[in-house]
């Protein structure tokens, strides 16, 4: 037991727990995390027993107990969302609690955490002095702390507590908002938008940590007439899929969703939130996210802040699509024209394409390049268009003067393509000129050799000559597929980079099903 005038002023109230004045706490409900840190068992049961019906908006106290300055700086190691402290002064040293006040300010730089000083020998750590020192937030002796006061002292910590961390989760949704605006800005894929506005409305609807993002669930939908096509999902409800499907959609959302599509605004409704944003081409878009919690009108104002952005990303995307669709269509129908001149059937583009792009994956080249690749390699021989048709369409042997004329197209096309500042046409410039290098060297139009050879013209070489030996010509017959593959292999580092040789014939069905799926 303490000592007599250790012992907090509460004989003049009750501490006993009045039954009749218990609260029926929602077990849902987050309490306040108050730490009591004292070397006297007495002083941690009378805190509590003088505080158990407190409620602060709505929240009771959860009491966490130390009992020397070592053991609170563990337990503070370990749990950052204390909200009061209620620390002594004296424990194992003189200075047990002073030494606990620098360790939160200092080393954990908490600055949240209110504390409040508590001692019995107000000798040992004078008033006037701990609070020009130290970063506390209020002093008390022991024997001042009535049942009245201690309330009006927590009240008091716990309001500022909530202010002061209510001010950082702004600060860190509007860092949120900053970093998922500059990310979807980025994106180039229509599912891949879509998967990172999910994600980041996820955060910004606090469901971002693991126990909860395993239950979220959520959408992200474009709505076309009467029905939808999922182009992202979270959680077990949903599949990711890239068709149309109702059924995946809980049927008493749809009315929801239907109330916003006709409103045209984004809005919280029975516990799913429901964003929209619609394309000046009035292509119309959806997410929705489960969220079991109420949401306050910081969140939902830092929401629409959001939605700014991703209406503004939308667009780009839908404007940038077109432009892109647009430019691959007439460099494929360039590409046409020039095999047409040459008796090709135009699908040897679009399969000497298609090669290329899955090589290429294989290989581990970065999305972004494949898909410059995949239209670059459609112009690796617009230098034809410099070549006669006397020469091009002629079906009988040519001259040795002929073939040199032939081997022009290479360096006709490099000088066609290589003024651009466009770099698709800077990549196919590239493959132009070197697509005939040969991997010993004895390739045209410069002899390079291995590595020397851009891995653009070394992937389309090989893709070049797989198909040409695999179709019928004018001046001949397709050869047997494998003897195609026969003669790649056999020139495995001659004319070919032996790693992508391998590579070829490891994949050997998934380019017959390229071939088969083009003629």
């Amino acid at each position: 037991m303490l000592p007599d005038d250790d012992l907090m002023s509460f004989y003049d109230e009750p501490i006993e727990p009045d039954d009749k004045q218990a609260v029926n706490i929602d077990k849902e409900v987050k309490p306040w995390n108050i730490l009591i840190v004292d070397d006297e068992e007495d002083i941690h049961k009378i805190t509590q027993i003088v505080l158990s019906s407190f409620l602060f908006d709505g929240r009771p106290l959860k009491f966490f107990n130390a009992y020397s300055g070592t053991e609170s700086m563990e337990l503070l190691d370990t749990h950052s969302d204390i909200a009061v402290i209620l620390l002594d002064v004296v424990m194992e040293t003189p200075e047990s609690g002073l030494k606990v006040v620098k360790y939160i300010r200092e080393k954990l730089k908490n600055k949240s955490t209110r504390i409040i000083l508590r001692t019995g020998q107000p000798g040992s750590a004078p008033e006037e002095k701990v609070i020009s020192e130290y970063d506390i937030n209020d002093y008390k002796e022991k024997s001042e702390l009535t049942k009245q006061k201690l309330f009006t002292t927590v009240t008091t910590a716990i309001r500022s507590y909530r202010d002061i961390t209510s001010l950082e989760n702004s600060r860190e949704e509007l860092h949120k908002i900053i970093v998922a605006g500059a990310r979807i800005f980025h994106l180039q894929s229509m599912k891949d938008f879509s998967q990172a506005v999910l994600q980041q409305l996820s955060y910004l609807l606090n469901l971002d940590n693991s126990a909860i993002q395993l239950q979220a669930n959520g959408f992200a939908a474009t709505y076309t007439e009467d029905d939808f096509i999922i182009l992202a999902a979270i959680g077990k409800s949903f599949e990711q899929k890239n068709h149309s499907n109702h059924n995946q959609i809980p049927q008493e959302l749809l009315p929801e969703i239907q109330a916003v599509i006709e409103s045209k605004k984004s809005q919280y409704r029975k516990k799913w939130y429901i964003d929209f944003y619609e394309t000046e081409s009035n292509i119309k878009n959806i997410i929705c996210i489960e969220n079991n919690k109420p949401m306050d009108d910081m969140i939902l104002d830092l929401i629409q802040v959001f939605n700014m952005d991703v209406a503004i990303a939308v667009e780009n995307f839908y404007i940038n699509k077109e432009i892109m669709d647009t430019k691959n269509e007439l460099i494929f129908s360039l590409g046409e024209m020039i095999e047409s001149r040459s008796l090709e059937s135009s699908f040897h583009i679009i399969r000497v394409s298609q090669y290329v792009q899955f090589l290429a994956r294989e290989l581990g080249i970065g999305s972004n390049e494949i898909k410059i690749l995949k239209i670059a390699t459609v112009l690796h021989d617009i230098g034809n268009l410099g070549i006669p048709d006397s020469i091009l369409k002629k079906k009988e042997k040519l001259s040795e003067e002929e073939s040199e004329m032939i081997k022009t197209h290479t360096t006709i096309g490099y000088q066609l393509l290589k003024s651009s500042d466009r770099t698709i046409f800077l990549k196919a410039a590239e493959i132009c000129l070197n697509h005939h290098e040969r991997w010993d060297g004895k390739g045209y139009p410069k002899g390079l050799k291995g590595t020397e050879i851009p891995i653009a013209a070394r992937i389309t070489s090989i893709a070049e000559v797989f198909d040409t030996l695999s179709m019928n010509k004018v001046y001949r017959k397709a050869w047997d597929r494998q003897k195609v593959f026969d003669y790649i292999q056999s020139e495995s580092g001659k004319s070919f980079d032996p790693e992508i040789v391998t590579l070829f014939l490891k994949n050997k069905n998934e380019i017959l099903e390229i071939q088969k799926e083009n003629q």
